[in-house]
């Protein structure tokens, strides 16, 4: 008894020690996935190639979070809405997916944010700014020379209410809207210019029609006058008896609400010889013809004096910024690699890393549900971004509400645009 006791203490001593000998084993990272839907081909890919290059950044710097690996599901809307949509519920279909960036188009946007809400899907865009995707009212009445608010219906435009079947908001964008677009721009024609009278004209499309009507509202309340308002015809689009009545009357500048394709900068090439001499008198726009080729090729030899905004803040004018843009630039070979929308997509994606890092606590350490992390997204407040101090409202609205004005800097197309001004109305909106 006593030697069977010896063998099976040795035994036994044999089985701990082979145990100990082993290596230790550790289960086998998670991933968790976040989706993207951008227009990577076709006319946007010259702006959204840059924004997805944030994204990949980020990630390439946190390529984890709270122990789970993080993949990037990147999908090609090519600006279509309904392959939008498609790319959103290929998306669902993955449970590890738990929410996505994007998109950069706002009729995309519109197709997919139904869709997405009805499955509690969290998205974040950098780059939509259209008033009815997370608004009922397309201008807000103070914003409107009638002084009564233009409903999203009576824009022929859907509402944020009608978007969402669940009537609970998931869409989030760190870009501000467009009336502010035209606040903007009338802020600096008087403040900065120190213009008092403009002719206005738009392309008849929703969007530019907007831009005019928030910039006459507001130009006017800062006490300058719209000498006249002019609907051109994308066909046929001159303006040359209408400038010259503005010249007539008095005006200092030209206000144009739409896009370089809309016609918009074809009219500035028409103000050739007239108004003040010496400097071209100013023409203003929004984002539609913002450092745009193609808007300094349509003006000709007058592409000095044309000034437009753009509802993202200027990150190479942040300080906060600087040692994002340098590193990007060292991993990025290509100047074409970096945009306009390279570091608020890389903001976009870590606003939407640190929702995560606290729905997965709250899950205590497992894969979050999609309605926990949209409700985590909406909480975001004073997050500390390169681009700013971020959040959101309660529509989903970016509370770092920045317009920057840009300037292009005479008549070579391949001449970068230059930052003039920025407009914080994070403080106070201008209705």
């Amino acid at each position: 008894m006593q030697r069977l006791g010896s063998c099976a203490v040795a035994i036994a001593l044999l089985a701990v020690s082979a145990c100990l000998g082993a290596p230790a084993t550790s289960p086998a990272p998670t991933t968790i996935k976040i989706g993207v839907d951008l227009p990577l081909s076709g006319a946007q890919a010259r702006a959204a190639t840059p924004a997805l290059n944030g994204m990949k950044f980020y990630v390439r710097r946190h390529p984890s979070i709270d122990g789970f690996n993080v993949s990037l599901r990147i999908a090609n809307d090519m600006a279509d809405p309904n392959l939008g949509a498609a790319n959103v519920r290929a998306f669902l279909t993955d449970p590890k997916l738990v929410a996505m960036l994007g998109p950069f188009d706002a009729a995309v946007a519109r197709q997919e944010i139904p869709v997405a809400n009805a499955a509690g899907l969290a998205m974040v865009t950098p780059a939509t700014s259209n008033p009815c995707l997370t608004r009922d009212v397309f201008t807000p009445a103070r914003l409107n020379p009638s002084r009564t608010p233009i409903t999203c219906k009576q824009a022929g435009l859907p509402s944020a209410s009608e978007l969402r079947p669940e009537k609970t908001n998931d869409f989030f964008r760190l870009t501000t809207t467009d009336e502010l677009q035209g606040a903007a721009a009338a802020e600096f024609a008087v403040h900065k210019l120190h213009l008092v009278r403009a002719g206005v004209i738009s392309d008849h499309e929703t969007y530019g029609q907007g831009l005019a009507y928030a910039f006459s509202a507001r130009f006017a309340s800062l006490g300058g006058t719209v000498l006249g308002r002019f609907e051109i015809d994308p066909k046929n689009p001159t303006a040359v008896a209408f400038l010259k009545s503005m010249k007539d009357a008095g005006a200092q500048a030209i206000y144009y609400g739409g896009a370089t394709q809309g016609g918009g900068c074809a009219i500035r090439a028409q103000m050739a010889g007239m108004f003040s001499v010496g400097e071209p008198a100013p023409f203003l726009g929004g984002d539609g013809i913002a450092d745009d080729p193609a808007c300094v090729s349509a003006a000709g030899t007058e592409g000095s004096g044309i000034f437009a905004t753009v509802p993202i803040v200027d990150a190479a004018s942040r300080p906060g910024a600087a040692s994002v843009i340098r590193d990007f630039r060292a991993a990025f070979g290509n100047a074409t690699d970096y945009g306009p929308y390279t570091v608020i997509a890389y903001d976009a994606t870590a606003v939407v890393y640190a929702a995560l890092d606290r729905a997965i606590r709250d899950a205590g350490g497992s894969v979050p549900e999609r309605a926990a992390v949209t409700a985590q997204i909406a909480a975001t407040s004073g997050f500390a971004g390169a681009t700013g101090t971020l959040g959101f409202d309660a529509a989903g609205d970016t509370t770092n509400r920045v317009v920057s004005v840009f300037e292009a800097t005479g008549s070579d197309p391949r001449s970068p645009w230059r930052l003039v001004d920025s407009v914080n109305f994070s403080a106070k909106v201008p209705y």
